[in-house]
């Protein structure tokens, strides 16, 4: 009681979150305040007894480097869940330390890709009351990242988005408060980091983890000639003797393996134009296409894709937090919103 009295200031009925469950990361936006978490997608357990030890960023450090009772695992795969167990007790892990003081349990927005299955709708659902949510309502990532870029929505000019992320990318036309045309595919910023991997291990004889991985796409990967090659030093494990190995990597022979990941999410968004009517085609070139997730921060992915589609490209301010943004900004329309699954896949069907 004397605790209660303490924190009473701290205490609130309840206040609705918005959450961007992220393969790579897991962002939190809560009413009135802004993102008030961002902690990467993984669990460290411990295998004899199931406990979670940690999650986000201090299990994220774990990955590779834990005794043979730890395991670290990414409960997220391609935008959806994979670990159901693991996924619901890492939310309810994250939402205890932004719900601490609520009397009353939270409604929460989640976002899903938009090529996910009612199965995969059901999943996210389910996992989110299990951690702690009262009512759960889906919206689409792509619509989110329009909201959160800062796009106008609301009337019949056409937007298009592209929102690279860590498992899917989804490329979406946008008006009138919905989706025109959509696509989502399994190629984003865990298939660039794949591909580093398989490159180091062909050419170098080296085995390196996917943090190492992910330093050198962000430090030195590009898909188009950087002004100024850039090298970086790489340690890992030699393949022939398995003692420690060091190796110089530089941008140049990164590009030409990053290269075709990319040109397959700029086709995906050529194939998306196709499929689009020739008014939201004009609107979209004259507004052009904005570019956001954490994968669009790769160099040079935006002029390939400029120059692909001949259309103007920019990448959005703060892009791997637009999804997470944009989600926020649903808030308010939440009384309006339709509890549950929202049936994606079959609504997508119908429009095609």
């Amino acid at each position: 009681m004397l605790k209660f009295l303490k924190d009473r200031k701290n205490y609130k009925l309840s206040r609705d979150l918005a959450i961007d469950l992220g393969t790579a990361n897991v962002l939190v936006y809560a009413e009135g305040e802004g993102i008030v978490l961002r902690e990467p997608s993984v669990v460290a357990i411990d295998k004899n007894n199931g406990k979670v030890l940690q999650v986000g960023a201090a299990a994220r450090n774990m990955l590779g480097r834990t005794p043979g009772n730890v395991i670290a695992v990414r409960p997220l795969r391609n935008g959806v869940i994979s670990d159901y167990e693991m996924t619901e007790r890492m939310l309810a892990e994250f939402l205890k330390k932004i719900i601490r003081y609520a009397l009353v349990k939270p409604r929460v927005v989640v976002c899903v890709p938009s090529g996910v299955t009612e199965v995969e709708e059901r999943a996210v659902i389910q996992a989110a009351m299990e951690a702690g949510a009262r009512r759960v309502y889906l919206i689409e990532e792509p619509f989110a990242a329009g909201l959160g870029a800062g796009l106008d929505l609301s009337g019949p000019n056409g937007c298009m988005v592209v929102d690279i992320g860590g498992g899917t990318t989804d490329i979406a036309v946008l008006c009138l408060n919905d989706i025109a045309v959509s696509s989502s595919i399994k190629i984003a910023g865990d298939t660039f980091d794949d591909t580093i991997i398989a490159y180091i291990r062909r050419q170098h004889g080296m085995l390196i983890g996917a943090n190492t991985a992910e330093d050198i796409k962000t430090t030195i990967g590009c898909v188009i000639p950087r002004p100024r090659a850039l090298s970086m030093t790489v340690k890992g494990r030699d393949l022939r003797t398995g003692l420690p190995k060091e190796v110089t990597v530089t941008s140049s022979e990164l590009m030409e393996v990053l290269q075709r990941p990319a040109r397959a999410i700029v086709e995906e968004v050529v194939a998306v134009l196709e499929q689009t009517s020739p008014e939201l085609v004009a609107d979209i070139d004259r507004n052009g296409i904005v570019l956001t997730g954490g994968g669009s921060q790769i160099w040079g992915i935006d002029v390939m894709l400029r120059e692909r589609t001949k259309i103007a490209c920019v990448v959005a301010d703060s892009p791997d937090t637009c999804v997470a943004l944009g989600c926020g900004k649903s808030l308010q329309w939440i009384n309006s919103m339709q509890e549950g699954t929202i049936n994606i896949a079959r609504k997508k069907l119908m429009r095609d």
